[in-house]
């Protein structure tokens, strides 16, 4: 997961080159620590990329110095504290997509977001409880869009055949237990269709 690159901006005392053991010191330092790491840098983003991304860049700024840090035992904290402050710097430089308007926008509907899926989810569930022939004609005409005189030659039978399949099935759907969630028909198939 870390790479430590030859030449790194660090310098010994003396010679002018990184000392191999402190080198040493700080890839051992990565290694040990690595999963406690990412895990706080996985807290702060909420994200995998992004996270892997932060403690690259705090580790590149503790490697640069690693020298300079005196007590090795603080270097976790050092590096946290290096995180937090690279991820707080990310989150203001972001651009606001906000501007003041006369009109307000539109307002949030009665129901959740979650709501939703799991109402597709047990429709989904529902029609495999269909007929193959009556969940093919509804999913035709309400995901597809076609119309009864489409559907008819798609499947080969007549129009009329088509319109009393979709109703059967469509009364079959409104007397669904799982659809219906306590509430009345005309309600929770309502919601369905529309």
């Amino acid at each position: 997961m870390v790479a430590v690159a030859d030449g790194g901006a660090a310098y010994g005392e003396v010679t002018g080159e990184r000392t191999s053991c402190s080198e040493a010191e700080f890839t051992a330092y990565v290694q040990e620590r690595r999963a406690s790491l990412y895990a706080t840098a996985y807290h702060l983003t909420g994200d995998r990329f992004e996270a892997e991304d932060l403690l690259q860049s705090a580790l590149f700024s503790t490697y640069r110095a690693w020298d300079r840090i005196s007590d090795k035992a603080a270097v976790g904290g050092y590096l946290r504290r290096t995180m937090t402050n690279l991820h707080i710097s990310a989150w203001r430089r972001r651009k606001l997509n906000e501007y003041p308007t006369e009109e307000l926008p539109e307002t949030v509907g009665e129901t959740d977001a979650m709501r939703g899926t799991e109402l597709r989810a047990v429709l989904w569930q529902a029609l495999a409880r269909l007929p193959e022939l009556q969940r093919t004609m509804l999913v035709l005409r309400y995901y597809e869009g076609r119309t009864d005189p489409e559907i008819a030659e798609i499947l080969d039978i007549s129009v009329g055949t088509v319109k009393s399949s979709i109703w059967r099935s469509l009364r079959r759907l409104r007397e669904d237990e799982v659809l219906s969630f306590g509430r009345d028909e005309e309600e929770s198939f309502g919601e369905l269709v529309a």
